[in-house]
């Protein structure tokens, strides 16, 4: 072989090696998918990324063109709300990633690595420069949420006030608090478990900004809630295509009903109204199979998959 062929070998085996370092999303499987929520990894690896999230060469697939951004709930971080939903996607074929939001750095190792604790305001414009990132990365133009309790608020603010309507195509939503929680005090604001807290427990309020943001009353909501020219129901982004996925065991969103909102572009579904076997709580839904197949149906507006009913028990999954 003469010196210039050889040269073209070594050009042409970097240019493979090149090319390959930004892999298209493939459907072929290659996670496991622990339906637990509890899994130890995440306890081991607190500031750690769940399998199949945050591969920041993945190239999206023309089957799923538009990554998909998972938003965690109060107290949970990128890693351990979504051990189950995480792969799951990424075996799909989706560009799956996920940031820690709300962090208080205060607080010492390892619980600085929970999210969820500040103003969801600061959370939301967190969120609208992570999926510029995931946007810049990807080459997409959109993308999809995935958001889990707390994270769903956070989300929609981002599409109601960052900028987000623009670039959100599927807004899905497992556990939504929409109305707030623990609304069912004689006023119905949520104001009496303030009321009730000793004055110990009221300091706690600064270590999470974010708390009392969820309570039916807060300021937060109301805007959330806050109608104008271009929103259903207040609530909605005409532009994004919305799917609430609850459960009738919700035992921190109160009333479990917080989260039904009707309106022409969104979906609600209590899982239990399809599978009896389905007792997820607030905890469980996001590793329940039966959740997570509304999920898989809501993200790809082309699947026509049942979705599967088994036993799921609460705080765990199934």
């Amino acid at each position: 072989m003469s010196a210039f062929r050889s040269m073209l070998v070594v050009v042409a085996g970097l240019a493979l090696l090149i090319g390959s370092s930004r892999a298209t999303a493939t459907a072929d499987p290659q996670y496991p998918v622990p339906y637990d929520l509890f899994v130890q990894d995440s306890v081991r690896d607190p500031y750690g990324s769940a399998a199949g999230s945050n591969d920041w060469n993945c190239v999206p697939s023309a089957a799923h063109p538009e990554p998909v951004v998972l938003l965690h709930g109060l107290g949970a971080n990128r890693f351990n709300m979504f051990t189950t939903i995480s792969p799951l996607l990424a075996n799909e074929g989706y560009c799956v990633f996920a940031p820690t939001f709300g962090e208080n750095a205060s607080l010492p190792a390892p619980f600085d690595s929970v999210g969820g604790l500040g103003r969801l305001e600061d959370s939301a414009a967190e969120v609208g420069e992570f999926v510029e990132r995931v946007r810049t990365a990807t080459g997409a133009q959109k993308v999809s949420i995935v958001g889990v309790s707390e994270g769903t608020l956070v989300g929609n603010y981002y599409v109601k006030y960052f900028g987000g309507a623009h670039v959100v195509d599927k807004f899905v939503s497992l556990g939504p608090a929409w109305r707030g929680t623990l609304g069912t005090g004689p006023n119905g604001d949520g104001q009496w478990i303030l009321d009730l807290a000793p004055d110990d427990a009221r300091t706690l309020i600064p270590f999470c900004a974010g708390c009392p943001q969820g309570l039916p009353a807060s300021d937060f909501l109301a805007k959330l809630w806050a109608s104008d020219a271009g929103s259903y129901a207040g609530l909605y982004a005409p532009s994004v295509t919305y799917t609430n996925i609850m459960t009738r065991y919700d035992q921190l969103v109160i009333p479990y009903t917080s989260g039904y909102a009707e309106a022409p572009n969104a979906t609600n579904i209590f899982v239990q109204d399809e599978c009896s076997l389905d007792f997820s709580d607030h905890l469980a839904i996001a590793a329940s199979r039966v959740a997570t197949g509304h999920v898989l149906n809501a993200l790809d507006s082309e699947s026509t998959r049942a979705v599967p009913c088994v036993l799921v028990t609460p705080f765990h999954g199934g």
